[in-house]
Order: C-alpha cells, then sequence, then structure tokens
C-alpha cells in the first residue's frame, strides 16, 4: 500500500514516516470514536499528548520548529482576522496549537483567551499578560459567559467527536457578548479527506473525526443560536462574506447533493477548487 501512495513535494516526510504516522493516528482515533461522553472528558488530551510524543515527526512539531514556516502562517490568519480586532476586543482561540496565532493577537487586542485540550504542544515562557491559557476537556470553553468579542479556531471542529460538536459550539455561543462572532475554519468533506489518512482513504479515519459540508455547518450554527451565518471567501485581493438564508444556502446544497454523487476522484478535484469546496471559513454572529 505505502509504494502506492503520492507524496506532494512540499511533504518533507518520508513514506515510512507518513505511515507511522496514520498508523498510530487512526488507532487513537479509534479510541475516542468508540469512548463514551465521561471517557471523552479525559481521553481528547490523552490521545493528542500520546499522538506528539509517539510521531516526532508530526508537521505541528516540527512546523513549530521552523519560525519563517510559523511566521507565514500568522500573517496569513492575521490577514482575515485583524478586520475583526480592536485595542478593546477581547480575543478567544480555540485550540491554538502552537499559541503563535493568538500571541500575535495579543499584541493587538485586550485580553486573549486561548482554550486547548493539550499542553504538550504548548510550552511558552513570558507570556504576556493579557494573556491566559485555559486547558479544555474538548467541549468546554471555560471563558466567562458573554465576554468575549471574538472567538476563532482554524482546523478545529473536525478533530471532535460528532456528539461533542454542538456541545461545544453551544459553549463557544454562551461565551460571546451579544454581536460578538465566532470565525470558524474547517476543511469541506467533498474535498477530502484532510487528515493524514488522505494518503490511504477516501473517507477521513485519523484525527479528524467528522468533516463538514457548508450545509451541515450552517445548520449547526442556527441550532445553537447564532442570528446569522456567513461564508465567507477570503485572500490578500478579496474578502468576500455570503449570507447564508434560503436564496443562498439551496443552490450551494444542491451542489453539495451533486458532488456527493461523482466518482471519489472527480469529486475530489472538482471540490478542491479554491473557490468552491477546498475548505470553509464561517462566521457566525451572535
Amino acid at each position: 500500500m505505502i509504494s502506492s501512495i503520492k507524496i506532494p513535494k512540499k511533504e518533507s516526510r518520508t513514506l515510512e514516516q507518513i505511515q507511522e504516522h496514520y498508523t498510530i493516528e487512526k488507532e487513537l482515533a479509534r479510541r475516542i470514536q468508540n469512548s463514551t461522553k465521561e471517557e471523552r472528558k479525559h481521553l481528547y488530551t490523552e490521545v493528542y499528548d500520546e499522538l506528539y510524543r509517539k510521531v516526532p515527526h508530526h508537521p505541528q512539531l516540527t512546523r513549530k520548529a521552523s519560525s519563517e514556516t510559523t511566521a507565514w502562517i500568522v500573517n496569513q490568519r492575521m490577514q482575515l482576522l485583524q478586520r475583526f480586532l480592536t485595542p478593546e476586543t477581547v480575543y478567544l482561540e480555540v485550540g491554538p496549537g502552537d499559541c503563535s496565532l493568538s500571541l500575535a493577537v495579543a499584541k493587538h487586542v485586550k485580553k486573549v483567551y486561548a482554550v486547548d485540550v493539550s499542553t504538550e504542544i504548548t510550552k511558552q515562557n513570558n507570556l504576556p499578560e493579557n494573556f491566559e491559557f485555559i486547558l479544555s476537556d474538548g467541549c468546554s470553553i471555560p471563558a466567562p459567559e458573554n465576554s468575549v468579542d471574538v472567538a476563532y479556531s482554524h482546523q478545529l471542529m473536525e478533530h471532535l467527536h460528532p456528539d461533542d460538536a454542538l456541545e461545544q459550539l453551544q459553549n463557544i455561543y454562551q461565551a460571546l457578548k451579544p454581536g460578538g462572532i465566532y470565525i470558524c475554519i474547517t476543511p469541506n468533506r467533498l474535498s477530502g479527506p484532510h487528515d493524514v489518512s488522505r494518503y490511504f482513504d477516501e473517507i477521513a479515519t485519523g484525527f479528524h473525526l467528522k468533516e463538514y459540508t457548508v450545509t451541515e455547518l450552517n445548520d449547526l450554527f442556527h441550532a445553537v443560536g447564532f442570528s446569522q451565518v456567513n461564508w465567507v471567501k477570503n485572500s490578500p485581493k478579496l474578502h468576500i462574506e455570503i449570507p447564508l438564508f434560503f436564496g443562498t444556502i439551496y443552490p450551494i446544497k444542491l451542489s453539495e447533493m451533486i458532488l456527493e454523487k461523482l466518482p471519489y476522484a472527480s469529486r475530489r478535484k472538482i471540490a478542491s477548487t479554491p473557490l468552491l469546496f477546498r475548505g470553509m471559513t464561517m462566521i457566525g454572529k451572535k
């Protein structure tokens, strides 16, 4: 199986390292999928810490060692975020990884909460006074209710057990001030899978426990009470927010239904077009 894998040029790891990562992550993901809600209160932290220990070549760990790569990622994400930030903003990032983005945001806002399930990858010294790291069980958002202006997550929601996704979204909603926004960036299932299993499977089997479509996310956001949901297309030269209501969500839903029926290779190729469904940026307003 490993000999048939096509590795992108930007991938620095060997075939054997990718196979090792896949095998370990798939087994850990199975533990989460088969767990009870009570077990998952501690399991998210355990399996992520275990993954980072067993896979020292994991991209999140090697990326952390590259200051140039980290700076590029932070600049890309700040390009979207900066339009929503002011000196009085209270900012919440869920799943901040090495906290490089949260620390960059802290220079421009009043307060930053960084909430994660793992401390293994987050070992920072000399944190600024307006920065607070909080350990979560995977669903809880231990920030004060009605306190956050801008909540943000990047490649997070797909890592949650499907039973937990709605609960975490409800908790993010509770943390937001009236009029506050949640910016959620997550890969689209139709162009996936997007975890390490993309080299082996047609449906995500690694730590992407569930990948979503635009329609599914829109339904979830409205289910927890967001008054408006926008689908965002953002680049250095373009920022478009498409309000999702019957007139706009219907053609999107129809397009997704058509893509679902295509053979895997065709579906993934078409959906991966940047202006279609390669990834999703959704903004919910409380």
